[in-house]
């Protein structure tokens, strides 16, 4: 069995008479005696559609529970077990309900067709996918049931459904389109004349492209070569010079007289590269051809006038607009031009236009980007052994005691010379100044340009001919081996930047820099905009050079995209850079994308770590917070009640735990709002020059006597820091030390000076942390092991180390030899220890009292 085929009627707007359409197509099959039933076919409640359902068959669809409401879609078990010839499915863009077979209803249409069921369905202009954004910034509407274009375009048929917007809002106001409670609302928004006039006219040239391309696939199925003028197509021919913007204008004048007209710009370039047009000539002539409506295309042709011709033919061309010559009239010699060659070669269903302009019979120059690969030395060299070099070897040789062929193998040899130094011109030069000495010289009679013998008169043509052939030869070596050469450097470059891409190592300045360096200009930044309406601002840029305003002013832009483009400064690049600078430009917007692409996954992260924060804090408000409140609560309750007698003892007990909660919400809250200053990046820390021993002790406030052991030596150096800040880290460390340490083993804090750093060491005894948790633990709200609730909000470890990065330090916990764990915190010392005097001062170790 073969695949179904498929048919859509298409409409600009819900209403035009897409099912009505299909179904009355239905009933007409069914006439013929086709299978035909309704797989799925929303009517809306409109009586004339309702009527054509009625006689046909229908399969029952499949209920399915979506949000508490039952929801009928199409049963495609059920179709396929019916198995119809043709089988109608309405609104193929939809979107299933979840528990159906398929997401989408084109992908239960395509499981029909591919059972062999033709389908008949409908669609409207704005569901389709690469147009939602059109449709959305001319209704106002984002379409959220949309079908992949190709889905349609590989339908077999297509039918448009066409109505005027006119006949269409008095059908809406006749109410044979939405219910009367939505009328006045559809007819004020979605439904207003400019609205459905936009649409009509997407869903004309929609189908007129798509049309266009069943006529070309037809062309060219069927070998079909002569123009078919269905629609006016204009193509201008354009050689990159100042000429162009004239042609591209008035190839647009000639599209806008006859409907629906296509203008096409095309530059041929040959295939070795040799000759080109100006690459930023042609840049600014794609950008004026592309705000006309019109497209560029780049070909590449031996036979300029053939390939204008074959390009034009290939797009169903109906006019070709090229520019008068700007040949000087002695270059006519070499033949009548292309204009003159493709108006006679273009037959008469193709009409080509010579239009004027003011660079007319000027000349086309000579590119100097053929002999720029000599230098200049070579070329000197080169013009000198072409004119004076023939001489010198006659004056030596006047004698012509050699003879004539040797005489020729030698002005051979100069010539061939001549060809490697300078290139072809030289040797021309060379060889024809050999035959003029050769002859007066060497062939009788002598000192006249005259050849008595005919046998010298051929050695002589043969020497000429062959000076030239051996010239041409070695010059388009020499080219061949420059060509080789630059495509090695080329693809040195291309392999670096993709090696670029792939390890996504190169910044956006780093990029620039590179391009500047290697095309030796003197600046290039990267130009964006947001429209083209939109000024033009700066992504980026190196070099000493002002900052660009417009890729305009650059002696070399690149365009990167519509609203990008790459600019340079310091001098014009010849043609043959373009492509690497193309390259360049592509991987700089490349590389721009990602570091903003990173920036915001950078933001969305730093969102998501705030939300995460957030969550904690509300869990830890809702528990840790109230937990203290409540007994503070209690507490002052009972102290309050008058039925009650409390006795000294009970009332001492009963404050103590007021206070106790106190600490703890006093301390609850000032960790959060650590935390808070941390997270929004207020805290701004006073650094100066301390000493750790006046500060370390009175961080050691909050914690039972007897707890801890410091040992903090007055000859270590000060430290760089602020006072406030290194106090609540090393008091929330010493802290945390005391509450996982085991009775009995006191937490030791001892200082160290190491090179240029001071550590400060919190050393406990308790069950330690593993290695895969130990940054885990300076995550905020994070509680090791089976800490109980009250145990904290898990915020002193992220406070201390947030605190000890603020003024410049560093925070990492180690494991305790003989078990427990030790948090380590690195300052920066700003004095050398002390002299012999105060380094034989004692160790200080004390007991913290509270």
């Amino acid at each position: 069995m073969g695949r179904g085929k498929l048919r859509i009627y298409l409409g600009a707007a819900p209403g035009v008479g897409k099912t009505y359409a299909m179904l009355a197509e239905a009933r007409r099959r069914v006439e013929r005696g086709v299978d035909c039933v309704v797989a799925y076919v929303e009517h809306h409640d409109r009586p004339r559609t309702q009527g054509l359902l009625d006689g046909l068959e229908a399969v029952p669809g499949r209920t399915l529970e979506y949000r508490g409401t039952a929801v009928t879609e199409m049963d495609v078990d059920a179709v396929l077990e019916r198995g119809p010839e043709v089988a109608l499915v309405d609104e193929i863009a939809h979107t299933n309900a979840p528990g159906s077979r398929n997401a989408k209803r084109w992908q239960d249409v395509a499981e029909l067709l591919a059972a062999g069921i033709d389908v008949v369905s409908t669609v409207n202009i704005q569901h389709l996918e690469s147009l939602g954004d059109v449709v959305e910034s001319i209704t106002g509407v984002r379409q959220l049931e949309t079908v992949p274009d190709e889905v349609v375009r590989r339908a077999d048929q297509i039918e448009l459904v066409d109505m005027s917007p006119q006949a269409l809002r008095r059908r809406m106001a006749h109410g044979n389109i939405y219910r009367p409670d939505r009328i006045d609302a559809a007819l004020s928004n979605y439904f207003r004349p400019g609205n459905l006039t936009a649409l009509r006219e997407l869903a004309l040239l929609w189908v007129a492209d798509h049309v266009d391309e069943h006529l070309q696939r037809y062309r060219v199925e069927h070998n079909i070569r002569s123009t078919w003028q269905a629609r006016e197509r204009i193509v201008v021919g354009l050689t990159g010079g100042p000429e162009g913007r004239t042609l591209i204008r008035r190839g647009a004048r000639l599209a806008e007289k006859g409907a629906g007209g296509e203008v096409m710009a095309v530059y041929i370039a040959r295939s070795d590269g040799l000759t080109s047009g100006s690459p930023k000539e042609l840049a600014v002539q794609r950008a004026l051809v592309e705000d006309l409506g019109g497209t560029f295309h780049h070909v590449v042709g031996e036979d300029i006038p053939a390939a204008l011709l074959d390009f034009a033919r290939g797009v169903n061309a109906t006019q070709l607009v090229l520019g008068s010559s700007r040949r000087k009239t002695w270059q006519y010699v070499f033949g009548p031009g292309v204009g003159a060659t493709v108006a006679r070669d273009s037959g008469p269903d193709l009409d080509v236009h010579i239009v004027t302009h003011e660079e007319v019979a000027k000349g086309r120059g000579l590119p100097q980007a053929r002999d720029a690969r000599l230098g200049r030395s070579r070329l000197v060299w080169g013009r000198l052994v072409g004119l004076a070099g023939p001489f010198l070897l006659a004056a030596l040789l006047r004698d012509g005691q050699l003879g004539l062929a040797n005489n020729m193998l030698l002005h051979l040899a100069l010539t061939v010379t001549a060809a490697l130094l300078g290139g072809l011109l030289p040797a021309l030069v060379s060889a024809a100044l050999g035959s003029l000495l050769l002859n007066w010289y060497v062939t009788p009679p002598l000192h006249a340009i005259v050849i008595a013998d005919p046998a010298d008169a051929v050695a002589i043509v043969t020497f000429v001919g062959v000076g030239v052939s051996v010239a041409s030869v070695v010059d388009l070596a020499a080219r061949r081996t420059h060509q080789a050469a630059r495509l090695r450097a080329e693809s040195e470059i291309l392999s670096y930047l993709a090696g670029n891409v792939l390890r996504g190592e190169t910044g956006l300045e780093e990029l620039l820099a590179r391009v500047r360096e290697t095309f030796g200009m003197e600046s290039a930044a990267l130009l964006e905009r947001a429209s083209d309406v939109d000024p033009w601002t700066c992504a980026g840029r190196v070099g000493l050079a002002d900052v660009l305003e417009r890729p305009e002013d650059a002696d070399v832009d690149v365009p990167v995209g519509d609203h990008m483009a790459l600019a340079l400064t310091g001098r014009v690049l010849p043609a043959e850079d373009r492509r690497v600078l193309a390259a360049f430009a592509a991987q700089a917007a490349v590389v721009l994308d990602r570091q903003r692409l990173q920036k915001e996954a950078d933001q969305a992260k730093e969102l998501a770590e705030g939300n995460r924060i957030r969550t904690a804090l509300l869990a830890a408000v809702s528990h840790d917070l109230r937990t203290p409140l409540a007994g503070i609560k209690a507490s002052v309750s009972s102290l309050r009640a008058e039925d009650v007698d409390w006795s000294q003892e009970d009332r001492a007990e009963l404050l103590a735990g007021i206070e106790e909660g106190a600490d703890r919400l006093d301390h609850l809250v000032g960790n959060l709002l650590d935390m808070s200053r941390l997270q929004t990046g207020t805290v701004t820390p006073l650094i100066r020059e301390i000493d750790l021993d006046e500060v370390v002790p009175m961080a050691l406030g909050g914690v039972p006597e007897g707890s801890v052991e410091l040992d903090v030596r007055e000859t270590l150096p000060m430290v760089a820091a602020d006072p406030g800040l290194l106090e609540r880290s090393v008091a929330n460390l010493v802290e945390n030390a005391v509450k996982y340490s085991p009775p009995g083993r006191p937490v030791l804090v001892t200082a160290s000076a190491i090179a240029d750093r001071v550590e400060v060491r919190v050393v406990d005894r308790g069950p330690g942390v593993p290695d895969d948790a130990k940054d885990r633990i300076f995550e905020p709200f994070q509680r090791y092991g089976d800490a109980p609730r009250g145990a904290g909000v898990g915020l002193g470890l992220a406070v201390a180390r947030g605190f000890a990065e603020a003024v410049g330090g560093t925070l990492d916990a180690e494991d305790t030899p003989g078990g427990g764990l030790t948090m380590v915190l690195t300052l920066r010392a700003v004095s050398p220890p002390s002299g012999p005097a105060r380094a034989a001062g004692p160790v200080r170790t004390e007991r913290q009292a509270t």
